[in-house]
C-alpha cells in the first residue's frame, strides 16, 4: 500500500506495521456479518468492539479496510488520518462512536465485497492488537415497476396481442420476466428470452421481453407483466386491461349490422344520388346529406 509522502514517518511505519501485523493474525471463527445497502445510499460496516475495560479513542487505533487491503478510514488516537485513505473513499465514510460501525455512503454497485475493522491498542510496550471483525456488503437497486407497452397489430382483424415489458435501473440481475394473461375462466403464462443491458459505469441492468399471444374470446381480460427477482420475490406492473377493445370492437360490428339492414330500405334513387354527389365533389359538403 502506498501512502501519500506528506504523511509523517512515523505515523507511517506504525500504518504498514498494523497493516503487515492483520494479513498474518487469524480472524476468530466467528462467520462475517452481512448487511445491505441500497445503490446511492448509505451502508453499515459494524466493528462490534465490546469495549470491556471502558478504553477511549485516545488509546485506540481503529482502521477499516476493503478486501483488497485498501484503507476506508483510519482513527488514530482520536484523530482521523484522511491522508492514510484511499482516494475512492475519501470524503464518502463517517465514524458512530456509540456504535462502533463505519457508515460508507454513496454507495455503488462496485462496492460490494468484504471489509474489516481492527482496533489496537496503545500500551507502553506497543500497539497490540484486541479486536478485529469481518463484514460483507451486499448493494441493491430496485428495479423499476415493469411497464408494458402495446405494439400495433398487422392488421384490424387479427385477435395476436404483440407487446413488449421492461424494467430499468436494478441490481442484481433478475431470474426471470413473463407476462400472464388473465380472464374471467383461465390464466395463462407466456415467456420470452429477456433481454439484458448492464451499464459499464453504474453496473445497474435494463431488462425487457417481447411477447406475442393470441386473446381469447372472452371479455375482462387483463395483462400483468411479472419481474421475478428471486424465487419469492416478484415485481408486477400496472394491469392492463383490454375489455375496452373488446367493447369497442362488438359496437363497431353492431353498426355494420344495421347499416347493412338498413341499405336495402332505400330506393334506388336515393343510392344513385348519394353515389353521385360522392363522385361530383369529395368537400364534406357533398357527402353530408
Amino acid at each position: 500500500m502506498r501512502f501519500k509522502c506528506t504523511m509523517g514517518l512515523r505515523n507511517t511505519l506504525i500504518v504498514m506495521a498494523l497493516l503487515l501485523s492483520v494479513s498474518t493474525v487469524p480472524f476468530s471463527g466467528a462467520a462475517s456479518l452481512k448487511s445491505h445497502a441500497f445503490f446511492n445510499e448509505t451502508g453499515e460496516l459494524p466493528c462490534h468492539f465490546p469495549n470491556t475495560q471502558n478504553l477511549s479513542l485516545d488509546e485506540l487505533v481503529i482502521f477499516w479496510q476493503d478486501q483488497n487491503k485498501l484503507v476506508l478510514y483510519e482513527l488514530f488516537k482520536g484523530q482521523e488520518k484522511p491522508n492514510n485513505v484511499n482516494p475512492k473513499y475519501i470524503g464518502r465514510t463517517s465514524f458512530d462512536q456509540d456504535s462502533w460501525t463505519l457508515r460508507l455512503h454513496n454507495v455503488q454497485i462496485k462496492d460490494t465485497g468484504s471489509y474489516q475493522c481492527f482496533i489496537h491498542h496503545r500500551r507502553s510496550q506497543g500497539l497490540v492488537s484486541i479486536h478485529q471483525m469481518s463484514s460483507d456488503l451486499i448493494v441493491l437497486a430496485n428495479f423499476s415497476q415493469p411497464e408494458i407497452r402495446l405494439i400495433a397489430n398487422q392488421t384490424e382483424k387479427s385477435n395476436i396481442i404483440n407487446l413488449t415489458c421492461s424494467s430499468i435501473q436494478g441490481y442484481p440481475e433478475p431470474q426471470r420476466m413473463y407476462v400472464s394473461l388473465n380472464t374471467t375462466n383461465s390464466s395463462s403464462t407466456y415467456d420470452a428470452v429477456m433481454k439484458k443491458s448492464q451499464s459499464n459505469i453504474t453496473e445497474l441492468y435494463n431488462v425487457s421481453i417481447s411477447v406475442s399471444f393470441p386473446i381469447p374470446p372472452e371479455t375482462n381480460v387483463t395483462i400483468f407483466c411479472a419481474l421475478q427477482l428471486e424465487p419469492t420475490k416478484i415485481i408486477l406492473s400496472q394491469p392492463y386491461n383490454i375489455e375496452i377493445i373488446k367493447v369497442e370492437e362488438k359496437e363497431s360490428e353492431q353498426t355494420a349490422k344495421r347499416v347493412e339492414l338498413q341499405e336495402p330500405e332505400r330506393s334506388d334513387e336515393v343510392q344513385c344520388d348519394v353515389n353521385i354527389s360522392k363522385t361530383a365533389s369529395d368537400n364534406k359538403s357533398a357527402t353530408n346529406l
